[in-house]
């Protein structure tokens, strides 16, 4: 039964006000148990409207309930009574969200033979037992222009007000106060709402999860946009002022926008199941399915709920922002200015005040070029919306042509980059500028570290470059040659580029670069550097916080595909910039030590080429190993425990799958295997996971030529020995067998004839590495000579981590990593006696 008629029946039987309370209570929790079907089937501004409409008939019904109480069968008609309820704020304009406030105002006039308090007490008392969330104010009619004169927030509330039910002769009165309210102190009132806008707007920025009513692109944007030309025109909807102030198409363009933030905000509140205006991302998904957002996956679909979101928020800021400037210009305007502006004239209608920008809102649209010309031989630190508006309207190709092309790259020379930018994004030029930029616009970021979508990000870093805190990195920016900072700048905008494809962003972003810095007309060199850093530019955040800087193997990986200092110090100041553009304070004096330590040990590691010419390779190598199928299909552990073999020679000799065979055996192997070839060669391989007694091994197969050996430690004390020969060895295979089988007795001895070794062949260097030292070997080939060396290593307990054994020309050249274990640099002299002395 309709509530209407429930109500009348409660009435005719004499029910008491609590029971009414309870009826209409009970009614409005059914309501919105069925809310979200509501929704379901009206969404946006009509469904704001229904829901607003439905409160309305609420608050008619109560009203009328209270007359009938106070006055039984002899209630007046509503005109002849002097109160009037009124609708303020959202639900004033119809915007009401579900689980907003419900803010009524009741305007009364004294009028004798009307217990008017008396009434106003039984509405609110019957409202309040409902359960509705109500906000109110009570004011007679003589008091509507000093309240609105005392506080700008109850005359912006008063301007949206609303007739809800009551007396419409009171009405037509309250119209009228409002009338000369909204031409009272219009400058004050516009002037102090934009003051509010923007300690607003710095107060809530857009970030990842956006406060869709209070920030900047939000709702109140929007309203302030209402307030103003309601104030100014009169209007009860901006539409009024298309073809006006706008065009239609601009209009159109807004319109979507903030149907979209209607839309978004109630499904907002249902999820929520309160009021809820920040978008945060517990509600995300169960929104994805409430709006019914397209895309192929879970994830996809998330982003471009929050990509649409961004947008409309982007468009609605514009639209406020320039058309908030255009209404008050006339409250701007003084005559006295004409010479000052004529002198500030940079382009016809375009001004240049106190490095802002400014421009006439009469301005025709114009080509992309003379935009460009206009910011480039300009230095600027801001834009006033009139300028955005006016770049808005530059006319461009989706095509980035020659000559354009030739201005942008002097873009990128300028010292501030970054108010361009911000121009660019603002009027929506950035992605028609930098075509790499297109499919991160308004992209959003769940990683729950970055704090704005790539773009803002993306134009924040460059910011952050331009305005360096630090020093000693201002230091270094400025040992930069200016092709170097341009491309840097590059690099610094460029970085997220890659984001939101399959294939890693790194490497996506890498190529964007280089085909668009060969457009601008970089040379070569540096869009090759340009490349490698943005293929790179997380390493240094990841290594410094995330692994152990004081380990070699660590800062050589790091510092390997740079290759020069040139590139680590443009790579610190990227970091830097990348670091300082993700949000406040996130770039702390502990994370800037931690970089720092990082910067100064590559610097370190820079020194040895040869080194770092190895560790080259094996990223390379690492790289390919992480794409073969083989690979991929072991368990993470085991993949794991492969990348982090510490011989870069290990992965520089051997393929993929010879990688991958040898680590699945020695995972395999619990103390020792070993196999033997003898076909073009013998040719003898081991995998160890207890200690070999070398010295035995090779000295008794000393009556063969060794020609090379590996020796590499692989991981969890397993090691790998490969010892290959000149020959076959036929009759001996089981003798050879036993030998190795032999060789895992610690114990056995074995006497070797000392082999011709000069001093001058020998040279140690205990400070190769932090982790290694070297010594390299030349003699004459001798057989024996391999198990000399191993024996002696044996006997003073030397731990070989690598060893390259080659035999050319009847000449040994030996070359053996040895780790750093305490025994063999404080022993140096005596290991050399027994090399070269006599037995």
């Amino acid at each position: 039964m309709d509530i209407k008629l429930q109500i009348e029946e409660l009435l005719d039987t004499g029910a008491s006000d609590h029971e009414i309370s309870k009826r209409v209570k009970s009614t409005i929790q059914d309501y919105f148990h069925h809310l979200e079907e509501v929704f379901d089937q009206t969404q946006g501004k009509d469904f704001l409207v229904k829901h607003t409409k439905y409160i309305d008939s609420l608050i008619q019904i109560i009203f009328r309930v209270a007359i009938r109480k106070l006055f039984g069968i002899y209630a007046p008609l509503s005109n002849t009574i002097p109160i009037t309820l009124v609708a303020l704020g959202s639900y004033g304009r119809e915007q009401l969200a579900p689980y907003s406030d419900i803010d009524l105002m009741i305007v009364y006039e004294d009028v004798k033979g009307f217990n008017t308090k008396e009434i106003i007490e039984k509405v609110l008392y019957i409202i309040w037992d409902t359960g509705l969330k109500l906000g109110h104010r009570v004011h007679k009619i003589g008091e509507l222009q000093e309240v609105a004169n005392s506080d700008n927030t109850i005359k912006t509330a008063l301007i949206e007000s609303r007739y809800i039910v009551g007396s419409k002769y009171l009405w037509f009165k309250i119209e009228s106060e409002l009338g000369k309210i909204r031409h009272t102190n219009q400058k004050e009132f516009i002037f102090q709402k934009m003051q509010e806008a923007e300690n607003r707007r710095k107060k809530y920025p857009l970030n990842m999860q956006p406060y869709i009513k209070e920030g900047v692109g939000g709702l109140r944007d929007s309203n302030l946009l209402y307030w103003i030309a309601n104030v100014l025109y009169g209007v009860r909807s901006l539409k009024d002022l298309q073809g006006k102030l706008f065009s239609e198409e601009e209009y159109k363009e807004y319109r979507v926008a903030l149907e979209w933030l209607f839309r978004l905000r109630s499904a907002l509140h249902l999820v929520a199941k309160k009021k809820e205006d920040r978008l945060l991302f517990e509600y995300i998904p169960e929104l994805v399915q409430k709006l019914d957002v397209k895309g192929a996956t879970s994830q996809k679909k998330q982003q471009n709920l929050m990509t649409k979101t961004f947008q409309a928020m982007h468009t609605i800021d514009q639209f406020s922002q320039i058309f908030t400037k255009k209404m008050v210009g006339k409250f701007l305007f003084n005559p006295q200015n004409f010479t000052l502006l004529k002198n500030r004239r940079v382009a016809d209608g375009v001004y240049l005040c106190d490095e802002k920008f400014y421009a006439s809102f009469q301005c025709r649209s114009h080509p992309l070029k003379k935009l460009l010309e206009v910011v480039i031989n300009n230095a600027f630190n801001a834009s006033d919306p009139s300028f955005v508006y006016y770049s808005s309207k530059s006319k461009s190709s989706k095509i980035l042509s020659q000559s354009n092309a030739k201005l942008v790259k002097k873009l990128f020379y300028k010292e501030k980059l970054y108010p361009a930018l911000k121009l660019l994004h603002q009027s929506k030029l950035l992605p028609v500028v930098v075509p790499p930029m297109k499919k991160v616009m308004h992209m959003p970021q769940f990683d729950g570290y970055h704090q704005f979508p790539v773009d803002l990000h993306s134009i924040a870093c460059v910011e952050a470059l331009e305005n360096i805190k630090d020093p000693f990195l201002q230091e270094l920016y400025q040992t930069l040659s200016s092709d170097e900072k341009a491309m840097l700048k590059l690099i610094t905008l460029l970085h997220d580029s890659g984001k939101g494809r399959r294939q890693r962003h790194h490497e996506v972003g890498a190529k964007l670069l280089k085909s668009y810095a060969q457009k601008l007309g970089f040379a070569q060199e540096l869009i090759e550097t340009g490349a490698i850093l943005i293929k790179h530019h997380t390493d240094m955040t990841e290594t410094a916080y995330n692994k152990d800087i004081h380990s070699e193997k660590v800062v050589l990986s790091f510092v390997a595909p740079l290759k020069t200092k040139k590139r680590l110090d443009m790579l610190y100041l990227l970091t830097y910039a990348d670091v300082n553009g993700v949000g406040k304070n996130v770039y702390s004096s502990y994370n800037a030590k931690l970089l720092r330590d990082l910067y100064n040990l590559s610097l370190e590691a820079l020194a040895n080429e040869k080194i770092l010419d190895e560790v080259s390779r094996r990223l390379r190598k690492e790289n390919t190993l992480k794409r073969h199928k083989d690979f991929q299909a072991l368990p993470k552990l085991l993949q794991r425990k492969i990348l982090s073999i510490e011989s870069n020679l290990f992965f520089i000799r051997h393929t993929s799958s010879e990688i991958i065979d040898i680590a699945k055996r020695a995972y395999e192997t619990q103390k020792y295997s070993y196999h033997i070839w003898n076909d073009e060669y013998l040719k003898i391989e081991i995998i160890r996971q207890v200690p070999i007694n070398l010295g035995y091994l090779l000295g008794k197969l000393s009556y063969l030529d060794v020609a090379s050996m590996e020796v590499f430690k692989l991981f969890d004390e397993r090691k790998y020995f490969r010892i290959e020969f000149l020959e076959t060895d036929e009759q001996n295979i089981d003798y050879i067998r036993q030998v190795i089988e032999n060789s895992f007795d610690m114990s056995k001895k074995i006497k070797l004839s000392k082999p011709i070794i000069d001093q001058s062949g020998i040279k140690i260097e205990c400070n190769h590495s932090k982790t290694y030292a070297m010594m390299s070997l030349e003699a004459p080939n001798q057989k024996g000579l391999l198990a000399y060396v191993s024996k002696i290593f044996d006997e003073f307990g030397i731990d070989i981590a690598t060893a390259k054994i080659n035999t050319i020309r009847n000449k040994a050249k030996d070359l053996f990593l040895i780790e750093k274990n305490g025994k063999f640099c404080s022993k140096k002299e005596e290991i050399l006696e027994k090399l070269v002395g006599v037995n």
